[in-house]
């Protein structure tokens, strides 16, 4: 695996990925600022700030942006999680040199004006309006905001419509300050690259970016609750979820291996036993979502309204056992496809690229293949077991959208997972 990586004297990191196979390459920049570490009159301000990204800088209208990413056959696309921002492009190798110096542009020198800030809130008021109007997305709004409540790392990514409404220059410029240092912003690229001509590159655009210190994150306190919205739908959209771990905790891989045997597949406990014996539901999945400090897990499903209880009970009962007699079979099963899921990673230069970057920031490490095939080949059922134990042990999360008194509250979870 070529994987390489640098530091430049500014405190800003570069790490590649080679792949020598491709003629297409994933360059961007990833800065360790999401919704997160927002203040509560910033609500929705990360995102806010991406789309501003390609609004134009003194150099480059929004228009021509895009038109020089394009023009190239490329795509320029950007993203706010609870706790990155990304800005990316797909483009032929040969073409890596320009992402990074429109992206450099934007970084380092939008106009943030005034007309265009007027006209992306608007934009993004009804991105919120979609999702509003989408209830297999508010769920889990629902779900994030019961789970951490009174924290930014719970509230929606958006932002709400009077928040987003509120915001202006000044605001953006006083977030930027406080979050965007080369000391928690990498560049990384994979596919048809070559490291040097990166770090060259990078070290020649990306000089105005600032090294300043960053504030510590607020550790996060999960506590768990209950979250409901009634509404005429033809289904309730139902999600369980608990406290799991964070990237950097021991039994991370673990924790992963238990979603996938959960609810991973077709295969699955939750699919086989919800779905298929049963069918309350056409698809039941599992989650396992993790942060730097902290993680989620649990299953969502949506079924008729009258079927929520049970299938609740069912799924619940599912978890359960899954915790106290997994087997070997599904354990190599579980293995296998994780390992399937990191060579499927391997093969595209977008997948590689953010893993990479994401790796980097969470772990200040990459591990190679052979690394992480180990960890996963290493795990035995007890390990497994005790990862999923220690989850459906943690209080309860419930959150629906629909004819919300079906499902069970909290303390109804508890019973139901007693003696786990």
């Amino acid at each position: 695996m070529s994987v390489e990586i640098t530091t430049l004297p500014s405190g800003l990191r570069v790490v590649t990925h080679a792949m020598k196979e491709l003629e297409t390459a994933s360059v961007g920049v990833w800065v360790r600022a999401g919704a997160r570490d927002e203040r509560d009159d910033e609500h929705g301000l990360s995102h806010l700030i991406e789309h501003m990204a390609f609004k134009g800088t003194r150099k480059r209208d929004a228009r021509a942006i895009v038109e020089e990413v394009e023009t190239a056959g490329g795509d320029l696309n950007a993203a706010t999680s609870v706790e990155f921002t990304t800005y990316n492009a797909r483009v032929l190798g040969s073409d890596a040199p320009l992402v990074l110096d429109i992206l450099s542009d934007i970084l380092t020198d939008s106009l943030f004006d005034t007309a265009e800030l007027e006209r992306e809130k608007g934009v993004i008021l009804q991105e919120i309006g979609e999702v509003m109007d989408t209830p297999d997305d508010l769920v889990f709004d629902l779900f994030n905001l019961a789970a951490f409540p009174d924290q930014a790392i719970g509230r929606q990514i958006l932002g709400t419509p009077e928040r987003v409404s509120g915001f202006d220059r000044k605001s953006i410029l006083a977030y930027l300050e406080r979050h965007y240092s080369t000391s928690v912003a990498v560049i990384a690229a994979a596919g048809a690259i070559d490291h040097a001509t990166i770090v060259d590159a990078a070290r020649r655009r990306f000089g105005a970016l600032p090294n300043r210190p960053i504030a510590e994150r607020a550790t996060a306190v999960y506590r768990g609750g209950d979250s409901r919205l009634n509404r005429r739908l033809e289904q309730t959209q139902l999600v369980i979820g608990f406290e799991s771990v964070g990237f950097n905790h021991p039994d991370a891989y673990a924790a992963h291996v238990f979603a996938n045997i959960a609810g991973g597949g077709m295969s699955s406990r939750l699919f086989q036993e919800v779905r298929e014996k049963r069918g309350l539901a056409y698809s039941i999945d599992s989650f396992q979502w993790s942060y730097t400090d902290t993680g989620l897990f649990g299953f969502c499903a949506a079924a008729a309204h009258k079927d929520i209880p049970e299938l609740a009970s069912v799924a619940l009962d599912c978890l359960a056992d899954c915790a106290r007699d997994l087997s070997e079979t599904e354990l190599r099963r579980a293995k296998a496809q994780m390992k399937v899921s990191l060579l499927t990673a391997l093969e595209s230069a977008g997948a590689r690229a953010d893993q990479i970057a994401r790796q980097l920031m969470a772990l200040g490490h990459v591990p190679t293949r052979e690394e992480i095939v180990a960890r996963i080949d290493a795990l035995d059922v007890e390990e497994i077991r005790r990862a999923g134990a220690a989850a459906l042990t943690t209080p309860a999360t419930v959150a629906c959208v629909g004819k919300a008194r079906g499902a069970p509250d909290p303390a109804k979870v508890a019973e139901r997972l007693r003696g786990v």
